[in-house]
């Protein structure tokens, strides 16, 4: 590139290192709150006026009661008997970061699809900024057209990339 560059990572310059083992703390409580399928006390790991940045399809919700009214219960009520499994976590001062899937049982209407009985894989990445002991950003990637495809709909047409792939890699597994 050349000329001037962008400055980069704006939001992690003045990250508070000392605050890695809160950070954990807050997250792994929130992470077995979901596991639970608390809703209503969730916001023992939220601040009141958190942010919850989705991809499209799962949109943005400002403040703990919008994530709790417009994406926890629609999502529980779509899927149930579901557990949230991270993969890989990473914690540094008042940051996190994970990215692994929910499995779960589509036993309710999911973006105009029917209940099917599936058990489904939810894939998803989460980035959370922790201030004071509380979560105050969170964005999210959800892998929507993944758990469409479980469900027979195909939102790329028969036009997604995956046509280029040689169809042989492997995702490591723990060891």
């Amino acid at each position: 590139m050349a000329g001037a560059r962008p400055e980069q990572a704006l939001l992690t310059r003045d990250n508070d290192h000392s605050k890695t083992a809160q950070t954990r703390a807050v997250i792994e409580g929130m992470v077995d709150g979901l596991n639970d399928h608390r809703i209503n006390d969730i916001g023992e790991f939220f601040s009141q006026s958190f942010r919850w940045l989705g991809n499209t399809g799962c949109g943005t919700k400002n403040g703990l009661r919008e994530f709790q009214d417009n994406w926890q219960r629609p999502f529980q009520a779509s899927f149930s008997d579901k557990v949230c499994i991270d993969e890989a976590r990473l914690y540094d001062g008042e940051w996190s970061s994970a990215f692994g899937r929910q499995e779960a049982l589509h036993t309710g209407d999911f973006m105009g699809v029917a209940p099917t009985g599936k058990r489904v894989e939810i894939r998803y990445m989460d980035f959370w900024k922790v201030v004071d002991g509380k979560i105050v950003d969170n964005w999210v990637m959800v892998d929507f057209p993944h758990v469409l495809a479980q469900l027979g709909v195909d939102v790329f047409n028969g036009e997604g990339w995956e046509k280029y792939d040689r169809g042989d890699a492997q995702v490591p597994s723990p060891k």
